[in-house]
C-alpha cells in the first residue's frame, strides 16, 4: 500500500498519537483467532494463542500509557458493549461451558477496556478508518505471501481449493471478510477525495483478487450491498458517487450478460442444490440448536461464552451464537448495538464519515446471518467500533492551559 492512502490529508486526528495505530493493529491481531488452515510451518495452537493474547495485553497496556489520565468519551456504543460484558460474566459464572468461559470473559473485558481508553480519540474523523485499512492490508499481504511461497498449502483440497492463510492460520471466510471491508472503505475514501486513484488501486485490485480466490459469498454480498447503501447515502450530494454508481450498475449488467454462467459457477462453488439450500449444512445446526431443551435461565442468559459451536459443529450465525451463549438478553443487547448505530447514521447529514459508517454497519448486519462474532471480541465488533467513532461528534478542543506542561506552567508563575 502506498504512503498516500494512509497519510493523505491528515493521517491522525488533532492530538491523536501515532501509537494509537499500533494499539488498533494489536487488537486486530488478537481477533485473528487460533484455529484455521494448516500452515507451511506448523504453528502450535498454544503458540498462536499466546501471541494473540499477548497482543491484547500489549494493546491494553499501550492504550493505558497513551491515556494515563483516563480521559474517555462515554457513548451508547461503549455502554452497550460493557453491558454485553456484564451479561457474559453472569452467563459464564455457572461454568456450563467450563472454565474457558471465564477466560473468554477476561479477554472480552480487556478488549472492551482498551476500546474505552481509545474513545478519547473518537472525533468523527477518518483516523481509525485508515488504521483499519492499514492493519488488514498487512494481514492480506501475509496471505498473498503465503500464496506465492506455497500455492498448494494456500489453496488446499481440504477447503475445496479456496484460499486460506498458509503463513498464519486463516480460513477463507476470514480472508474474504478482511478483503471486502478494506475494499469498501478504500472505495469510499476515493469517492470522498481522501486518497488518489493509484493508492486506491494498490489496495482494491489485489484485495479483489484475494476475495475472488476465497469464493466467499457472504463477504461478496456484504461488500456489494454495503457499498450500495453507503454510496446511496452520498448520491444526492456527491457527483463522484453518482458517477461511480452509474458505472457500477452498467458494469454489473454487462458482467451478468457476458459472464453469467461463470459467475454462477463461482457462486455455487460446485455444491449440490441440497447443500446450497441448507447453506452448506448450517441450517441443520441451527435447527438442532433451536430444538434443544433449555431452562428459563438458559433462554434468558445463555450457557456462557464458548467457541461458537453447537454439538461440535460451528454455529455460523451471530444471532444464534449469541442466543446460545448469552441468551435472549444478549440478542437484545446486540440488536440494540446494530439498530442504535444505524439510527444515528440515518440522522446524520450526508458525509464521507457517515457513508463509511453505513458501509460497516450494513456489512456486519449482512454477515451476521452466516458468520458468528457479534457477541464476543471479534473483527465485527472492531468494524462497529470504527463506525461508532465515525459517528461521534467532534471532540471539544482542550483549553490551552491544559496543554501546557506543569513545569512550564510553574516557571511562568515564577517569572
Amino acid at each position: 500500500m502506498t504512503r498516500d492512502l494512509t497519510h493523505h490529508g491528515t493521517p491522525h486526528g488533532p492530538g491523536t498519537p501515532t501509537s494509537v495505530g499500533a494499539v488498533w493493529a494489536l487488537l486486530i491481531l488478537n481477533t485473528l483467532g487460533s484455529a484455521g488452515a494448516r500452515t507451511v510451518i506448523p504453528l502450535p495452537r498454544s503458540l498462536i494463542q499466546t501471541a494473540t493474547m499477548g497482543a491484547l495485553l500489549s494493546a491494553f497496556a499501550l492504550a493505558l500509557v497513551l491515556n494515563l489520565r483516563l480521559r474517555i468519551r462515554p457513548g451508547a456504543h461503549l455502554f452497550l458493549l460493557t453491558l454485553l460484558l456484564v451479561l457474559s460474566v453472569i452467563s459464564s459464572a455457572h461454568l456450563e461451558s467450563g472454565f474457558g468461559a471465564l477466560f473468554r470473559c477476561a479477554r472480552l473485558a480487556l478488549f472492551v477496556g482498551t476500546l474505552w481508553l481509545l474513545s478519547r480519540w473518537w472525533d468523527g474523523g477518518e483516523t481509525f478508518v485508515r488504521h483499519h485499512i492499514r492493519a488488514y492490508y498487512a494481514v492480506l499481504a501475509s496471505v498473498a505471501a503465503g500464496l506465492v511461497v506455497a500455492p498448494g498449502a494456500a489453496m488446499p483440497e481440504l477447503y475445496g481449493g479456496r484460499l486460506v492463510g498458509a503463513l498464519w492460520p486463516l480460513t477463507p471466510p476470514q480472508i474474504g471478510q478482511y478483503a471486502a471491508v478494506i475494499i469498501g472503505l478504500t472505495v469510499l475514501l476515493l469517492l470522498g477525495g481522501r486518497t488518489t486513484r493509484g493508492s486506491a488501486a494498490a489496495v482494491v485490485v489485489p484485495s479483489l483478487v484475494l476475495l475472488a480466490l476465497t469464493h466467499t459469498r457472504t463477504a461478496t454480498l456484504g461488500l456489494i450491498l454495503g457499498l450500495a447503501l453507503a454510496i446511496g447515502s452520498l448520491v444526492l450530494t456527491s457527483a463522484a458517487a453518482r458517477r461511480f454508481f452509474a458505472w457500477a450498475v452498467l458494469s454489473a449488467a454487462v458482467a451478468a450478460v457476458a459472464l453469467g454462467s461463470l459467475l454462477q459457477a463461482w457462486f455455487l462453488r460446485g455444491q449440490s442444490q441440497e447443500n446450497f439450500s441448507s447453506l452448506t449444512g448450517r441450517a441443520k445446526v441451527w435447527d438442532a440448536l433451536l430444538a434443544a431443551p433449555r431452562t428459563t435461565t438458559e433462554q434468558l442468559f445463555g450457557a456462557g461464552l464458548g467457541d461458537k459451536s453447537f454439538g461440535g459443529l460451528p454455529i455460523d450465525n451471530s444471532w444464534l451464537a449469541v442466543y446460545n451463549e448469552q441468551g435472549l438478553t444478549g440478542v437484545a443487547v446486540v440488536a440494540a448495538i446494530i439498530i442504535g448505530l444505524g439510527g444515528v447514521a440515518l440522522l446524520r447529514p450526508p458525509s464521507l464519515a457517515r457513508a463509511c459508517a453505513i458501509f460497516l454497519i450494513g456489512y456486519c448486519a449482512i454477515a451476521s446471518y452466516t458468520e458468528a462474532g457479534l457477541g464476543d471480541a471479534s473483527p465485527y465488533l472492531l468494524h462497529l467500533t470504527v463506525a461508532a467513532g465515525l459517528l461521534a461528534a467532534p471532540a471539544p478542543a482542550e483549553p490551552l492551559a491544559a496543554r501546557v506542561p506543569h513545569r512550564a506552567a510553574r516557571r511562568s508563575e515564577v517569572t
